[in-house]
């Protein structure tokens, strides 16, 4: 009896021959991250175990992201504690300012995301670096820590949901609407501590930036994280880019799955999940078109140059609706160089839109974005729970990049289908 992606990574990593489902292992990491909210935590339960330095230099990530620049004095404090240990420790990868990007984004353009590794996060949407083939899971801020000291973190084994994607996504649908409609099906515990193996004749034809968002959103379906098998789309990103050797890992033949769910994208159009939940989706274009007051296109999910493209296209030609304010944050700082390049980012300010920097930015709910009571958002981003991008009264549609800026433009929420 063979084994999923996640069992043969996982073995490999806890010096076993097999693993099942429910087994617990201590597993040698690869790559260590934490942010500017997670990292202050890790570092006290770092300290607290005694060590004096971290297992490897070269694999522990420190990265600024979700309140870059520095809001307020807290997060100013957050950020300096996180530089002044990455100095201590003299950690070979640290970003901050304008080196410093969306982490889950930043760290495979980095080449820091490669297959078969066991890569642990303090952060719930580490998931998303499973685009390249790599075991990537959030942790909590205690278990880096004491990773940072020993190099091994614990996990329990999980079961595989195998989902195979078939079918052609039309010329208004993009992997978000894939994604929204993976919660759509399986809810906010369908893939409760499974792992997500993405397979079927369409994984092998999306982009990595496409794999990127169903690996990222994987985790609201419950899922410990989301994988795809090494191809030739894997192989060309990492070409020039990988940091380390990395040797690819696939599942037996004869693995055995835990179910198997068929995500069909022919006729699948834009998508829109309504406040407060991921998981209430419905057609873009059969929303209640309720009127709104931002929109937000960034974030781990679509803050990429394919997503920026894709917003900038609608936009073209056309302005903001006078009620909204539209805040485009490109992932990274290479994003945003070649987004300007290309002029797309000139297509969203003539269009009224505001670029600010790489960052989570208005995500969760902390800055460059925060919504007074009662406002109404269309983000692009991967939740919408009752306050999360700031009061409790305001709401928050989540929509690909093309729904999003079609809403900018049309003042509501809107499917591109109607510009």
């Amino acid at each position: 009896m063979g084994m999923t992606l996640s069992e043969k990574i996982l073995a490999a990593h806890a010096g076993r021959h097999v693993l099942r489902p429910g087994q617990i292992v201590e597993a040698r990491a690869d790559l260590l991250m934490a942010n500017d909210i997670t990292a202050p935590l890790a570092i006290d339960a770092f300290k607290d175990t005694g060590a004096l330095k971290v297992f490897d230099p070269d694999r522990v990530v420190l990265i600024a992201d979700h309140f870059t620049p520095n809001k307020d004095l807290a997060t100013a404090r957050q950020v300096r504690k996180m530089l002044d240990f990455a100095a201590a420790q003299m950690l070979t990868h640290r970003f901050e300012g304008g080196r410093a990007g969306v982490e889950h984004v930043l760290l495979p353009e980095q080449g820091l995301a490669l297959p078969g590794e066991i890569i642990a996060g303090a952060d719930s949407h580490t998931s998303t670096m499973g685009a390249c083939g790599a075991w990537a899971v959030g942790v909590g801020s205690t278990d880096i820590g004491a990773a940072m000291a020993t190099g091994k973190v614990w996990f329990k084994v999980p079961a595989t949901l195998r989902v195979e994607l078939t079918g052609s996504l039309g010329p208004w649908s993009s992997a978000k609407d894939l994604a929204l409609e993976m919660l759509r099906r399986l809810g906010p515990d369908g893939a409760d501590y499974l792992a997500l193996e993405f397979h079927g004749p369409l994984a092998g034809r999306l982009s990595m930036s496409q794999r990127q968002c169903l690996a990222n959103m994987a985790v609201e379906a419950g899922a410990k994280t989301g994988i795809f098998g090494v191809d030739d789309i894997t192989r060309d990103y990492l070409a020039d880019r990988a940091r380390r050797p990395w040797q690819a890992v696939a599942p037996d033949p004869d693995a055995v799955y835990h179910d198997t769910i068929t995500i069909n994208a022919d006729g699948l159009g834009p998508l829109i999940a309504r406040p407060h939940s991921p998981y209430d989706v419905a057609p873009a274009g059969e929303s209640s078109r309720e009127a709104i007051n931002q929109v937000f296109i960034g974030s781990c999910t679509n803050g990429r140059l394919d997503d920026l493209r894709q917003a900038a296209a609608v936009l073209q030609g056309r302005q903001v609706h006078s009620r909204v304010r539209l805040i485009v944050l490109p992932a990274t700082p290479a994003i945003y160089r070649q987004a300007l390049k290309e002029g797309v980012l000139e297509t969203i300010v003539e269009a009224g839109g505001q670029v600010g920097p790489p960052s989570c930015g208005p995500c969760l709910g902390g800055h460059l974005g925060v919504l007074a009571p009662g406002e109404v958002a269309v983000a692009t981003s991967n939740r919408n729970f009752i306050g999360r991008m700031g009061h409790r009264t305001s709401r928050v549609y989540l929509a690909g990049p093309m729904v999003a800026a079609a809403s900018a433009v049309l003042g509501r929420v809107a499917s591109p289908e109607e510009l």
